[in-house]
């Protein structure tokens, strides 16, 4: 038999699997924050590691919140 190439990652298969029922519209509100929970948690670890890594200061936070720091392509 021919294996198909899979359109869904293996992250959105085990939660289709999880949730192959439906949700009471607050059982599903609490869900998304969960999950929302579990990014914004993921992207303050980073954040954190790269400040200790540049060993930045709370002089170096002042600077960066007054300076336009997106670059202009």
């Amino acid at each position: 038999m021919e294996k198909l190439n899979q359109p869904l990652t293996n992250t959105q298969l085990e939660i289709l699997k999880a949730f192959s029922h439906e949700l009471s519209d607050e059982d599903l509100k609490d869900f998304q924050r969960t999950i929302a929970k579990f990014f914004a948690e993921r992207a303050i670890e980073g954040a954190n590691k790269v400040w200790d890594e540049k060993g930045w200061t709370k002089e170096d936070e002042e600077r960066m919140l007054a300076t336009k720091m997106r670059k202009s392509d």
